[in-house]
């Protein structure tokens, strides 16, 4: 396999990016690039990187129409300020920046410009493509397009020169891709090019090779008539605007659209009978979450992994991106993609008999008797199953799992018990598991941890709902406002609702309310839409000395995360047990941990934010002796003033809380495990 290009920018070096607007970073922090003349000259400069560039078309791109006496003066002036910025070439001290016979010629390596890197990522995907080697080139390819941010040098098109160079750029990108697009569609994972297409059609409505690759991926995705319109639309756009017929390769691949849309009509009668795809509609709210969607559609999409896990606390969006991916991978799963809840609407565990009969109705699998629990059978929260008839379900489950090609996403699983024997042994069924806690019980699975989104994604997600304009009225406050909500997919969108029903609020004022943190959880309220009431049930989901440490360490997390140290202090014990309660939080997915190997005493953790303000105010009654108000239990009927105050070590030496006079311990047999007992929650709206 060609190995990807590195980039070859040293510590300190600048980089450049023509892909968007022209910019210069160093270390991450952009450069001032100077006034639009001297952004220009640099523009064209970076546009024929190594190559050098007469005078005449720098004075061309500076002023197209009635240089100046001064002009060639001028540009010396600007030349000598991109010199300074610039910097020496490399470690032989030359400079970047020189002079000679054929016009200024800048030398610049391919990690210090996107361009170039864009280029060779393109021809190392172009080259595994020829030897055969599909999905390295379309991860290479997809890599280039990632450089992608938008029309290049938009903010300087107005000079005709540079407007040039910039329709050239984007013409390699469009070409790019199309050939990520068309690699794809080869790969049979159409799905993850049909929106990015619609969008570029709509942009370049006359390019054909977009055209065609739009109709093969809707045609893919079983959306033929859609794909049919595509050309129908295409024919009478090239009539009206050039009085021309679309070309014979695009009306042979109409017509083959057509022969096979009759094909796959007549066996469809002769098949055998699978369930009907029972999964709700995709939110019309997902944003972001494109590099885990990308993982799923791969992982998924290649039909190696059986089983994919994908955990993150409540609200982070677990079950929206779940049934985001099953909508996208409607091609790869010709039997069937259905979706269980493996949890009751109060929170509480579904006993696993329980969910075997819902997927045997779903998907027509029967075992005599056993289709559904017996009248006694025990469906109240418990793992066990129900006798003979429980255990006749299960193996025809088995069966039919190896018989087909379907997706099953299990959906809110609360421990490993409550899906094991439900996942598949064998065959070309896959399994799409979502958790709030890690489930390392569980092996071997594919794992997909969901972060909290990046503030541009976050930003999005609230922009859908107030709309862009709203957001652009105060961006520092949308900004606030987000980071206030510790970008919780969950907390984001309550937010986004609330603004969007109290128009005169301004969002300034909506951030200062979040960012109180005695306000925050009461803000994050939306009709019968709470994030307290989200947060509790994951709360409740913890043993009761995991909420003792939860508490203690959350109280140091408000400066942005805190060290093993720090925690060995609050938690008053030695260091092992501070590892074990660290880590026990970690496998229940309320502390996150960095993403890369670091020692357990360089590791920053952090409790997300309103995780940590639930945790305090929970906390709060047991440092005070003030009990807990119905306004503040996290969920309707929980008990007041329960102490969480320590009174003797663990076996692991943390010290732990007593029960509470008359109110029972929920304790669970490991720490990767959860109580039977759970919070009400409020419906959700972005399940998980």
């Amino acid at each position: 396999m060609t190995r990807p290009p590195a980039r070859t920018g040293s510590a300190g070096a600048v980089y450049f990016s023509l892909l968007g607007p022209l910019t210069a970073r160093l270390d991450g922090r952009e450069l001032p690039l100077g006034p639009r003349k001297q952004r220009l000259v640099l523009a064209t400069l970076l546009a024929r990187p190594n190559t050098p560039v007469p005078v005449d078309v720098l004075t061309d791109a500076v002023w197209p129409d009635d240089p100046p006496r001064t002009a060639r003066k001028n540009l010396q002036v600007y030349v000598s300020a991109a010199r300074a910025l610039l910097g020496p070439a490399g470690d032989d001290g030359r400079d970047r920046l020189v002079h000679g016979c054929g016009g200024y010629l800048l030398r610049i390596a391919e990690g210090e410009l996107d361009t170039l890197r864009f280029g060779s990522l393109a021809r190392a995907g172009r080259a595994e493509a020829g030897r055969g080697d599909l999905r390295s080139a379309a991860r290479l390819l997809r890599e280039a397009l990632d450089l992608w941010e938008g029309p290049p040098l938009n903010d300087l098109r107005d000079s005709a020169g540079v407007a040039e160079e910039a329709d050239r750029l984007e013409a390699r990108c469009l070409t790019v891709y199309e050939d990520w697009a068309e690699t794809e569609i080869e790969l049979g994972r159409a799905a993850v090019a049909v929106d990015g297409l619609r969008d570029l059609v709509e942009r370049h409505p006359l390019r054909e090779r977009l055209r065609a690759a739009w109709m093969n991926s809707l045609h893919q995705s079983g959306r033929q008539a859609e794909a049919l319109a595509v050309y129908d639309d295409y024919r009478q756009l090239m009539a009206r605007e050039l009085g021309l017929e679309p070309s014979p390769a695009m009306a042979a691949l109409y017509r083959s659209m057509l022969g096979r849309g009759r094909e796959a009509r007549r066996p469809a009668a002769a098949r055998e009978a699978v369930s009907a795809v029972a999964l709700p509609a995709p939110t019309g709210a997902f944003t972001g979450r494109r590099d885990e969607l990308r993982g799923l559609l791969d992982v998924l999409g290649g039909g190696e992994e059986r089983v994919v896990v994908v955990s993150g606390p409540a609200g982070a969006g677990k079950s929206a991106l779940a049934v985001r991916a099953a909508h996208l991978l409607a091609d790869r799963f010709p039997d069937g993609r259905v979706q269980v809840r493996v949890r009751r609407e109060d929170g509480t565990a579904r006993g696993r008999a329980e969910v075997l009969a819902e997927l045997g109705r779903l998907c027509g699998v029967t075992a005599g008797a056993a289709a559904a629990p017996s009248e006694g059978g025990r469906t109240d929260g418990g793992h066990g199953g129900t006798g003979a008839a429980s255990g006749a379900l299960a193996d025809a489950w088995q069966e039919w799992l190896d018989r087909h090609r379907a997706l099953v996403v299990l959906d809110d699983v609360p421990d490993e018990a409550s899906v094991r024997g439900l996942l598949p042994r064998s065959g070309k069924c896959s399994v799409l598991v979502t958790a709030r806690c890690q489930l390392a019980g569980l092996a071997p699975v594919h794992r997909i941890a969901l972060p909290a989104l990046a503030d541009g994604e976050a930003l999005e997600l609230l922009g859908k709902l107030i709309g862009a304009g709203r957001l652009r009225t105060d961006p520092g406050a949308a900004l606030r406002i987000v980071r206030a909500c510790g970008s919780l997919p969950l907390a984001v969108e309550v937010s986004g609702m609330r603004l969007a029903v109290l128009r005169h609020l301004p969002l300034a004022e909506y951030a200062a309310r979040l960012e109180d943190p005695s306000a925050a959880l009461d803000e994050l309220v939306a009709g019968d839409i709470s994030v307290r009431h989200r947060i509790a049930s994951g709360w409740q989901d913890l043993v009761d000395g995991d909420r003792w440490v939860l508490g203690r360490l959350a109280g140091l997390a408000e400066d942005g995360g805190f060290t093993l140290d720090r925690a060995t202090e609050a938690l008053g014990c030695g260091e092992r047990a501070a590892i074990r309660a660290v880590e026990s939080l970690i496998g229940a997915g309320a502390v996150t941990s960095p993403a890369g190997e670091v020692t357990a005493h360089a590791a920053l953790y952090e409790v997300p934010r309103l995780f940590g303000l639930y945790a305090r105010e929970r906390e709060a009654p047991a440092r005070t002796g003030v009990p807990t108000g119905p306004a503040h239990t996290g969920a309707p009927g929980a008990p007041a003033g329960t102490s969480l105050a320590p009174v003797a070590p663990d076996r692991a030496g943390v010290p732990v809380a007593p029960a509470h006079a008359g109110v029972p311990v929920h304790t669970a047999s490991t720490h990767t495990g959860t109580s039977a007992r759970t919070a009400v929650t409020a419906g959700p709206l972005i399940p998980g």
